[in-house]
């Protein structure tokens, strides 16, 4: 007996085409987040309902044809994961740029071998396993309820009438809205983005200083509305953990120690505050990253072990063939096996070109290339076993690659001093510098592994349920990610010459308040720098690592006698992230919060059940959501462009500027005006019975 899909196309050049264009829009508005913020958003939902929006002009598309675009469109929010470390060696300064040539090598070696490492795992934890994998569950449901609106349905299955065309009628108006709800979204976030970023008619951010004796204090709200899109989607528990981390810093930790200080002369309240927030705040929200994401991992260490064992097993059974049946076809272990060889090969060359102008000997160069090349092959294995488990188990947002990249740089830090000891090679600033620089660029590939197993997974979940074929969803990641490849490399480029990072601007001049934070690139920098120069101040980090092992104390006794958590990384991330970025993280998860609060109170004084209505602002919130993310991130992209252009033939940083220093009392109010407004608005729109 045939299955019902067998005769649906499903990798068709229309998908793949359409797949690339959503991935580059994904992948540069991914980057642009992850730079500002350091989170990057799931793009597997909204690329769906684009795609089912989209392919509805065509009467022979089809839910596995839609399968495989949000397949290869989701490696744009995996694959940006690179950016948590790559971006560390401009502010570093052994980069002036991003080479455009290693930097791609790196996301695609990274990426496919995060797929093909993750194969042999699809029948052990996909379809022989319990594990929940909520956002590959979540990608079915929606491409499910997109099957109708003219796309073909399987073979075999009679019509219904006028029940099914009603049924078709209401897909389709589901589809028509998802699509609207990303285009409100986009279109609001990047008006104000254009207004704040480009013309300069409002502002970005508020905040009010003062002083209690000698301390300095802030009240600070930053108005981007992608950070309240990128709130809600990460929910009311993070947000609160996000904002006591904000109280800590600004609260506690900077009045302290501005008071323990006299403030310099010339100096002001704004200019005094932030340095000691740079100089030693942070170092203390880093010791407090660094205990939160080891303690992460230490939580998850049975799934990790439970994933490098199967994964093993499986290498030791010679699973992995492709089956005869069509929904259970992997691609073919000797495919998997070149393809392994390709991208060792290729990663030992990418190695090379990074060492070869280190001035160092042959030996020792060649000592780096193979070491390096092997540490980011078999580390990368066994992080991709252990997070295509953590992901299944917890979904693919709340793993920790975070956390992975910190043990990364820890490990291939300690394997690159070894070497340049054993060498007598680490006795210079610029061998120090340069190994510095190899352990941050050997932990990027490593990330990008694990980035991409984080999410192959969920992916083939997604296509077991709707019954796709394995391989074609194999090659579609593959695609994905070598378009992924060559997108990340100019976007980096372009945004950091439009904007810079923090701490690390390409021309002088600039306005430090636009540099993208780049958080977790600074937090490697950190860790590196500190283990190979031995020349950082260890007492804030040491401070920091003290309260976020005392957080996470707090946590587990909270979970143990309430219903309620504060997870200490989010804590963390909030002591710091600016806090102009952390603040509308808030906001967006406070949101998500009061709806859900509302509809279930309408629904108990209206004694009807509150889950439909729930499930319904759930998945337009999310879309709106993602709106939001995508619009301005995409304008901060083109306006980084426009800026790039205008500096290039010698104009100003700010080329479509309306408005000069004496607008920015009327630009803070209509920037703030603006940002209740679109608050409103959202909640609205999520209480708006359909």
């Amino acid at each position: 007996m045939s299955e019902p899909q067998s005769s649906l196309r499903e990798l068709t050049l229309r998908g793949v085409v359409l797949g690339a264009l959503i991935t580059l829009v994904f992948t540069a508005s991914n980057v642009y987040l992850g730079l500002k913020v350091g989170l990057t958003f799931a793009s597997s939902i909204p690329a769906a309902v684009i795609s089912m929006t989209l392919l509805r002009a065509f009467r022979d598309s089809n839910i596995l044809e839609n399968n495989i675009v949000q397949t290869q469109a989701s490696a744009a929010g995996t694959l940006s994961a690179i950016i948590f470390v790559l971006p560390a060696l401009l502010m570093m300064g052994y980069w002036s740029g991003f080479p455009l040539l290693q930097t791609a090598m790196i996301c695609a070696c990274g990426g496919i071998l995060g797929v093909v490492f993750t194969v042999p795992l699809r029948r052990a934890l996909v379809v022989n396993s319990d594990l929940p994998y909520p956002e590959g569950v979540a990608a079915a449901e929606i491409l499910r309820v997109g099957q109708g609106g003219g796309a073909q349905t399987a073979p075999g299955v009679a019509s219904t009438g006028a029940a099914d065309a009603g049924q078709e009628s209401a897909a389709a108006r589901g589809q028509g809205h998802g699509f609207r709800e990303i285009l409100l979204g986009g279109s609001l976030a990047g008006g104000f983005s254009l207004l704040t970023g480009g013309l300069r008619l409002a502002a970005d951010s508020v905040g009010h200083w003062f002083s209690v004796g000698r301390a300095v204090f802030q009240l600070p709200l930053g108005l981007s509305f992608a950070l309240v899109g990128a709130g809600y989607l990460v929910g009311i528990t993070g947000g609160i953990a996000m904002l006591v981390g904000v109280f800590l810093a600004w609260g506690v930790a900077v009045p302290w120690l501005t008071h323990l200080v006299p403030m310099p002369e010339g100096a002001t309240l704004a200019s005094f505050a932030s340095g000691v927030w740079v100089s030693k705040v942070r170092l203390i929200g880093a010791g407090m990253i660094a205990v939160a994401a080891v303690w992460t991992l230490i939580t998850l260490i049975k799934p990790m072990i439970e994933g490098m064992r199967i994964s093993l097993a499986v290498l030791k059974r010679g699973q992995g063939a492709a089956s005869q049946a069509r929904a259970d076809a992997d691609l073919s272990p000797r495919l998997l096996a070149r393809l392994t060889l390709l991208m060792v090969v290729l990663l030992g060359a990418t190695f090379w070109t990074f060492v070869a102008d280190s001035g160092l000997p042959a030996v020792t160069a060649w000592t780096l290339v193979v070491a390096g090349t092997l540490m980011a092959f078999f580390f990368g294995f066994l992080v991709a076993a252990a997070c295509g488990y953590m992901a299944g188990l917890v979904g693919s947002s709340a793993s920790p690659i975070s956390g992975i990249a910190v043990i990364a740089i820890l490990a291939s830090s300690m394997v690159f001093i070894g070497i340049g000891q054993a060498q007598g090679v680490l006795g210079s600033h610029e061998s120090v510098r340069f190994f510095t620089a190899l352990a941050l660029f050997c932990t990027s590939v490593v990330v990008a592994i694990a980035a991409i197993s984080n999410d192959n997974l969920q992916d083939l979940k997604t296509g077991w349920l709707v019954h796709a074929t394995p391989w074609r969803q194999q090659v579609a990641l593959i695609i994905g990610c070598v378009i992924g490849a060559v997108t990340i490399p100019p976007v980096l480029e372009l945004l950091y010459h439009a904007y810079g990072f923090l701490g690390s601007l390409p021309r002088e001049g600039m306005d430090a308040s636009q540099a993208l934070a780049a958080p977790q690139a600074s937090l490697m920098i950190t860790i590196a720098d500190g283990l190979f120069s031995h020349t950082l101040d260890w007492s804030y980090i040491r401070f920091g690592i003290y309260v976020g092992a005392a957080f996470i104390v707090f946590d587990a006794l909270l979970a143990r006698f309430t219903r309620f958590h504060l997870p200490p990384l989010a804590v963390a991330m909030g002591v710091y992230l600016p806090p102009t970025i952390a603040t509308p993280l808030f906001v967006g998860a406070l949101i998500s919060w009061l709806v859900r609060r509302r509809i279930q109170a309408q629904a108990l004084a209206e004694q009807r059940d509150a889950a439909p209505r729930l499930a319904a602002a759930e998945r337009k919130g999310t879309l709106f959501a993602s709106g939001l993310i995508v619009g301005e991130s995409l304008v901060g992209v083109v306006l980084a462009i426009v800026i790039v252009a205008s500096v290039a033939s010698g104009g100003s940083d700010a080329p479509l500027a309306l408005a000069g220093a004496g607008f920015a009392p009327v630009a803070t109010l209509i920037g703030l005006l603006a940002f209740v407004a679109m608050c409103l608005l959202f909640a609205r729109r999520l209480l708006a019975r359909t």
